[in-house]
């Protein structure tokens, strides 16, 4: 049985997202993922604003470009130590918090 959101036409990323969303199921399951694409989201906008390619970071981590490219493309569940050494080769900190809902 196909979805609704199978069926249409989207023209953009932001129609098909406010369709899907209407979906518990989808909603649910694309919630549980923020926090995953908003930490690779930040990773990679520190990259650019530095101006830095992953082979770059990579190098100054003492891994290979792969391992980042795994990372930024959501392949990858890294370690906090893994985070910890991206921070460092990005000259910034890491802060985590746990808000209470």
């Amino acid at each position: 049985m196909k979805n609704k959101v199978d069926d249409r036409k989207f023209t953009t990323l932001e129609e098909f997202m406010a369709e899907a969303m209407k979906n518990p199921e989808f909603k649910k399951e694309y919630d549980k993922l923020q926090p995953e694409y908003e930490l690779i989201g930040k990773i990679i906008e520190a990259r650019i604003n530095k101006k830095l390619t992953q082979k770059d970071i990579a190098d100054r981590m003492g891994t290979k470009q792969s391992a980042l490219a795994r990372l930024e493309s959501g392949r990858a569940n890294p370690t906090l130590s893994f985070i910890q050494k991206l921070a460092t080769a990005l000259g910034t900190d890491i802060t985590l918090t746990f808000p209470g809902k």
